[in-house]
């Protein structure tokens, strides 16, 4: 599983990165968490707030930062 966290690098794309590192340590499962933020790249996506989660290339969350549960639910 590969999950980006898009974002500019502000603090709320920091809490969306440690929110997703702790609902992925949680479940334990294996997966690449990546930071993207080119807004180039951001764009691809379609993505027009920030932060957003990308799960295995689909737009989950954008917006908005969720909590770690939340984040389960979308892995």
């Amino acid at each position: 599983m590969i999950i980006k966290v898009l974002g500019s690098g502000c603090a709320n794309c920091k809490k969306l990165e440690e929110n997703t590192k702790k609902a992925v340590e949680d479940l334990g499962i294996e997966a690449t968490i990546e930071k993207v933020t080119d807004f180039k790249k951001i764009m691809a996506y379609g993505v027009m707030k920030t932060p957003a989660l990308v799960v295995d290339e689909k737009v989950k969350i954008m917006g908005r930062v969720p909590s770690a549960d939340e984040i389960k639910k979308c892995l």
